[in-house]
């Protein structure tokens, strides 16, 4: 048994944020870690860092007391956190921040001077181990996300860590980039490193873990092996309800047809895709990675080109789109990055939910902003996506948790009173609390006259929200799905190429 808890306790002042929380953790075992935000998850694993010491109970680590008072003290016991939020400096060289806190020295006529030889040598040995050939020489602040998260990786396994915590790592990723890190995952799994996963995304939770440890309101409600749970039975433990209860019925009211797509193609990306949406219809997109299915909406909303076919809106051609022209014409699109594509994160949460919308809010021939109309219609949206906030006009955005970066986003669509919202993965690295408000806000949009065009990889919400599901693969729809016809393994198959549907 390398790390055990017994029975630790956490409170600040009179609250108590965990409630006698037992567990174990043996070398090469993964562990899931999942609950809603405010479960105690993040509390326990600062516990673990050294962040603070726990109230009550007992840690163990290799049968030693274990009771880190820093988290330089928790690295120096084998114990490394990847954060969401990287810790690395990005002004700084790759090779540096490896080292930065010990960085190899030597003597040069009696004064230690840092070794830059030796650092770089041992800098490419540990980016090796994470798959990385780059030189270690280059600027933190030039690595794209996925890159930077391996040097975190590296960073840590420099130390020579017996346990490896990760905080929502895929979150910035790309399903590929996701992939590679997975595959590294289970290379240091087999290394005999014991990992602590946590993540808001339970299908990776499943795809990856040895055991799942869920926790509620602080504490630990169940700890098993993953066979024991699927999707439904996780979600149920983490908030003491059906997964069923999150997507609440719709009155029918679908109407007639508002976008209708014919043969379009954009080359290497989409081929002949032919479909329609109906106004107050919910329409999901499923499909793997490379499916082409945020390529095809990039195209719908104007933001890259197509060769061929054809985009009906309103019974109208659309012979020319570009963003402008399709806010203009009631469409939005909820990116699948909302850092970098919807949101601005060194302005306040007010100048972000207004942006889409400037134009509700600007009066006269120079066309200055209405400031009053605009706070008080923003306060309005933001409210309606409960978001948590302190200040819409000093707050920066970037001071919220992901779900609520979300719910800005979303309320900056919600200004321009779209008829038809375009969402790719809207609730990508957001808790299941978020989760389901968002649900929500998509039924109350579609009830209040809307159309929905969703992209998720998470087929349960697609089956919870939608009215149909389109499948496609390779660039090209291979079937489509009514309601009456949702049968989650049958939509797997098609979308693995297992059989084919004729639409």
């Amino acid at each position: 048994m390398l790390l055990q808890l017994k029975n630790i306790k956490k409170s600040f002042g009179k609250v108590e944020v965990l409630k006698g929380i037992t567990f174990s953790l043996d070398e090469g075992m993964i562990l899931g870690l999942i609950g809603e935000n405010g479960a105690g998850k993040s509390t326990m694993m600062n516990l673990l860092g050294g962040i603070f010491p726990p109230t009550a109970g007992e840690m163990f680590l290799n049968g030693e007391t274990y009771l880190p008072n820093s988290p330089i003290a928790a690295q120096s016991k084998g114990v490394a956190f990847i954060h969401q939020e990287l810790n690395l400096f990005p002004n700084l060289s790759i090779a540096e921040n490896l080292f930065i806190n010990q960085f190899p020295k030597k003597r040069f006529f009696g004064v230690s001077r840092i070794d830059k030889k030796t650092i770089n040598v041992k800098a490419k040995e540990l980016l090796g181990q994470v798959g990385l050939t780059m030189d270690p020489n280059k600027k933190v602040e030039e690595l794209s996300p996925a890159p930077r998260q391996l040097v975190e990786i590296a960073k840590a396994l420099g130390a020579n860590p017996k346990i490896i915590i990760f905080d929502e790592p895929t979150t910035s990723l790309s399903h590929h980039e996701a992939k590679k890190l997975f595959e590294l995952i289970k290379k240091l799994k087999a290394q005999g490193i014991a990992m602590i996963y946590i993540s808001h995304n339970l299908d990776d939770v499943l795809k990856l873990v040895d055991s799942v440890a869920i926790l509620r309101d602080g504490e630990l409600v169940r700890m098993d092996e993953k066979k024991s749970f699927d999707i439904q039975t996780m979600v149920k433990e983490m908030v003491g309800r059906e997964m069923l209860e999150f997507f609440p019925g719709r009155m029918k009211k679908i109407g007639k047809k508002v976008l209708e797509v014919e043969n379009l193609t954009a080359k290497g990306f989409i081929k002949d895709v032919t479909f329609h949406i109906k106004k107050q219809e919910v329409v999901g997109f499923y499909g793997l990675v490379g499916a082409g299915r945020s390529e095809m909406v990039r195209v719908l909303y104007g933001l890259d080109r197509f060769d061929s076919g054809s985009i009906v809106w309103k019974g109208e051609l659309i012979d020319k789109t570009n963003p402008v022209l399709s806010i203009q014409r009631g469409i939005a699109f909820l990116t699948e990055d909302r850092i970098e594509e919807g949101l601005l994160t060194r302005m306040n949460i007010q100048k972000n939910a207004q942006l889409a919308a400037l134009g509700h809010f600007t009066k006269g021939l120079l066309h200055r902003i209405n400031r009053f109309e605009a706070k008080e219609k923003v306060k309005e949206k933001v409210y309606a996506t409960k978001t948590k906030y302190e200040n819409l006009t000093e707050q920066l955005v970037s001071t919220l948790s992901g779900g609520n970066q979300q719910k800005i986003v979303l309320a900056k669509w919600l200004l321009t009173d779209p008829e038809l919202l375009i969402l790719d993965e809207p609730t990508k690295g957001i808790d299941i609390g978020a989760k389901r408000e968002i649900y929500g806000l998509i039924n109350n949009l579609v009830e209040n006259g809307s159309s929905v065009l969703m992209i998720s990889s998470e087929l349960e919400e697609l089956m919870g929200l939608c009215d149909r599901i389109i499948v496609m693969s390779k660039g090209k729809i291979t079937a489509s799905f009514d309601k009456s016809q949702f049968e989650r393994n049958t939509i797997l198959e098609v979308a693995l190429h297992k059989q084919t549907a004729i639409l």
